[in-house]
């Protein structure tokens, strides 16, 4: 376990080593993760640094407004980028999982070049990229598991040159460090969301109907778990999501057979994501969730399933 105190020190005179007087923008998702590389980069070059955050249209319900007003709370300069419809049109026809990484991560990193053309004299970019991101991406000994868009997902004529500043951490590292910044819970103890994010959980080709439905049905799961944690009914899980299977199931709506898609819901305890296991939920509880999921989107969704493997076998993300 790395010391917070130690590492943040070491981590800004090393950005301020390799920055110097240049200026940087940094992918801020909002995250764990960009949050605190942003929060260190801040401290190390200060009104150098520009934070970006693009809309993609595959952000989790109401996130991107969130994003950017707890990024200006930090004092942090923001551009905001509504890239919905270029993401949307970039993945028209992807079905392969890595493809839709690729794609995203190469369009992510051509959207911050566009910015920092607009911002003068930008030559860093920086990236919450941390160890289990180029672990899973094949990081030399190891077998690549699946590319990470903030590593697989980089385009090989990067015009900006490459900050990782947690690199070497894990979540549960990354966590404690937030904590010495006095970064706030909330943010702190964010769940992990993949740097691609709901076009890894809409399993298939990703579109703008199937991307709102899994917004809806993702907010449901996770506002009725954090209410039943906080009613002491269940363990607040690690990571908790739902995916949308492209696949169509024949169900009942009145007297009619009706054909909807089949939302997915994964709940999972952690200590750093390398391993996971399911989180074993109440049957009554399941079944008030899946009820009101369906009932939200009873035109579209017409069955609700739950995951229940560990990791391993199975990653905790489906794509």
């Amino acid at each position: 376990m790395v010391e917070a105190e130690e590492f943040v020190q070491k981590a800004i005179s090393e950005i301020k080593n390799t920055i110097k007087s240049g200026k940087a923008i940094i992918a801020a998702s909002g995250g764990v993760d960009s949050t605190v590389a942003a929060i260190l980069c801040h401290r190390a070059i200060g009104k150098n640094l520009t934070a970006v955050h693009v809309d993609t249209g595959l952000m989790r319900k109401n996130e991107s407004a969130q994003v950017v007003e707890v990024l200006k709370s930090f004092g942090l300069t923001v551009r905001f980028v509504d890239a919905k419809q270029k993401f949307y049109t970039a993945l028209n026809g992807i079905t392969h999982p890595e493809e839709k990484r690729k794609i995203i991560g190469e369009l992510f990193i051509r959207i911050f070049e566009e910015e920092a053309e607009k911002v003068k004299d930008v030559q860093y970019l920086i990236q919450g990229t941390i160890a289990p991101d180029w672990i899973e991406s094949g990081g030399g000994l190891r077998d690549t598991i699946k590319t990470h868009h903030n590593v697989g997902g980089l385009p090989k004529e990067m015009q900006l040159k490459l900050v990782e500043p947690l690199r070497d951490l894990y979540k549960d590292e990354v966590r404690e460090v937030g904590k010495n910044l006095e970064i706030p819970d909330s943010i702190v103890n964010k769940q992990p969301f993949p740097g691609p994010g709901l076009a890894v959980r809409i399993l298939g080709e990703v579109t703008e109907e199937r991307a709102k439905l899994l917004q809806e049905a993702d907010f449901i799961w996770r506002e009725e778990l954090e209410k039943a944690a906080n009613e002491e009914k269940i363990n607040l899980p690690w990571q908790y999501f739902a995916v949308l299977l492209p696949i169509r199931t024949v169900g009942v709506h009145g007297d009619l057979r009706a054909y909807g898609y089949t939302i997915g819901l994964r709940a999972v305890e952690s200590f750093d994501g390398m391993t996971a296991n399911f989180l074993k939920i109440p049957p009554e509880l399941l079944e008030k969730i899946a009820i009101r999921i369906h009932n939200t989107l009873k035109k579209d969704i017409n069955r609700v399933v739950y995951d229940i493997t560990n990791k391993p076998p199975s990653t905790i993300e489906w794509e």
